[in-house]
């Protein structure tokens, strides 16, 4: 037990308990007045989802440090590990494949059941759909890991002759092995056919993890791509079309006067929606017209708030109107600072994994020097960049599903989130943190060397047949920088222009 790290073990404990007070603080504080004291079901899973997200992006940082006592081991099965994060790793995985793909959409279904039914009624509709998507996805497992759930190993068969044991050893450049006639041992003189294949079978939950972190990585891509830009400009362009001025009465009331003939259209279409449900007729053009509506009152809501910043009203408007500079100023330094974060995340990712041979293993070093100069600074600097990128996630989704009709939106909002919003958003950071380790395990290979999070999704995960050419050949980072770089030129070409105000809104017909 001399490698045993007790001090792990307890800031280890520590953590989970201080991640699980914070999400029912976040729960609390954003849920919607309508959810009070009622849903208690979704409220356990987000806390009990965002709790396994927090602490998987935290696991990776608390895997260098339980490898960093096994530094002096001659070899790593010479040492005795504090925690099996091996074990730890396929567990929390396996947890958040379960909520992804079972619990999260048993409690969507049910919550989103219509309230008409009784409780029973919507347990058994929530229950069917569940079981349906149980059958489909143990079907497609058991196919694909029947088929394709093997690894396939690169690996060099060498042999060599038998000498007689000298009686003394001079090795130097030109002898560097045992024998007269040896100027090179044989892994170096070793020829091209000596390359073989070694193949095994992959474990199932290996391969389970395997397949979410593919479909978890393609989710990344396109949403990470594209927050990692928006995120930090969003906020910087947000300052740049800020209010300049407090408005005249006289436009507060002109402008409140058109929100409201937008507020009544809109109550006008969720009449119709509504009645259109009653009826039975859901179809493809109903559910259009419901995300058409959705994105609206989002963007009503939007206006509002704007028109209530440039108009203060109240005992306390001049300090309204104080909090609400100070909030862009906050936002101009956020956005900087964010920017700074997404520059240097997406060099790395050129330098360190585009380039081959890397020009240079840039976060990795500054890692190790932020660990030299303090122990858990170098940890938290890392844990920092991870949980980066996943509001780069949230953040790609709602500039995503705000543009484009076909995908549905979820918005975060302080104290007026609905649960079934709640639930969308955590079942995202769950497909997507196990991207996001997978992706900074890659990404810094360098300062996370020799860990089991290395060993499941560095050879295991890079080796799988099918699987392994989308990392062979950087499919995901360069589809990740792409996007990035799509976005950067949208920002600068019209995220400056101030959102001109929608003309009057009518159902598809």
């Amino acid at each position: 037990m001399g490698d045993f790290n007790l001090a792990l073990v307890i800031v280890a404990i520590v953590v989970c308990i201080l991640v699980f007070i914070f999400n029912v603080y976040l729960l609390i504080n954003y849920q919607h007045p309508d959810d009070a004291n009622q849903a208690y079901f979704p409220k356990f899973v987000v806390v009990f989802g965002l709790s396994i997200a927090a602490i998987s992006i935290l696991m990776l940082p608390a895997d260098v440090a339980n490898r960093q006592a096994c530094q002096h081991a001659i070899y790593n099965g010479a040492c005795n590990l504090t925690l099996p994060m091996k074990q730890l790793w396929l567990a929390i995985y396996i947890v958040d494949a379960i909520l992804v793909f079972f619990v999260i959409p048993f409690a969507m279904f049910y919550y989103e059941g219509d309230q008409d039914k009784t409780i029973a009624k919507r347990l058994k509709s929530a229950m069917c759909w569940v079981l349906v998507t149980a059958i489909v996805c143990a079907l497609l497992l058991g196919i694909l890991y029947g088929l394709a759930g093997k690894a396939d190993f690169t690996v060099r068969h060498l042999s060599s002759a038998t000498t007689s044991f000298p009686n003394s050893f001079d090795f130097n450049n030109g002898q560097q092995c045992v024998g007269n006639g040896a100027r090179q041992c044989s892994a170096y003189s070793a020829n091209a056919s000596s390359e073989t294949t070694w193949t095994m079978r992959a474990t199932f939950p290996e391969y389970v993890v395997a397949l979410a972190t593919i479909v978890g990585s393609v989710l990344f891509t396109i949403f990470g791509g594209v927050g990692i830009a928006c995120l930090p400009l969003g906020l910087i362009f947000s300052f740049i079309r800020r209010p300049k001025a407090v408005i005249t009465r006289s436009q507060y009331i002109k402008e409140a006067t058109e929100l409201g003939k937008k507020a009544k259209e809109l109550k006008k279409a969720t009449d119709a929606l509504h009645q259109e449900e009653r009826s039975g007729s859901k179809g493809r053009k109903w559910r259009k017209n419901v995300k058409a509506v959705e994105k609206e009152v989002l963007l009503l809501e939007d206006d509002v708030k704007a028109l209530e910043e440039m108009y203060p009203q109240g005992e306390k408007a001049e300090t309204a109107w104080a909090m609400t500079v100070l909030g862009y100023l906050a936002k101009l330094i956020l956005g900087v600072l964010g920017l700074i974060v997404s520059v240097a995340w997406v060099a790395h990712i050129v330098i360190y994994l585009l380039i081959d041979p890397p020009l240079s293993s840039f976060l990795n070093e500054v890692f190790i020097k932020l660990d030299d100069i303090w122990g858990l600074l170098g940890t938290a600097a890392f844990a920092f960049f991870c949980f980066y990128l996943l509001l780069a996630v949230i953040a790609g989704a709602m500039m995503i599903g705000l543009r484009l009709v076909f995908v549905t939106i979820h918005p975060m909002k302080w104290g007026a989130t609905l649960m079934n919003s709640f639930l969308f958003n955590v079942g995202l950071i769950l497909l997507c943190s196990i991207s996001v380790i997978q992706f900074c395990a890659t990404a810094f290979a360098y300062y996370a060397q020799a860990t089991a999070a290395q060993e499941i999704f560095g050879h295991n995960l890079q080796s799988l047949r099918g699987i392994k050419y989308l990392y062979k050949y950087n499919v995901f980072q360069i589809g990740f920088i792409v996007l990035a770089g799509l976005t950067f030129v949208y920002y600068a070409a019209f995220g400056w222009r101030r959102k001109k105000p929608s003309g009057r809104f009518q159902l598809s017909s």
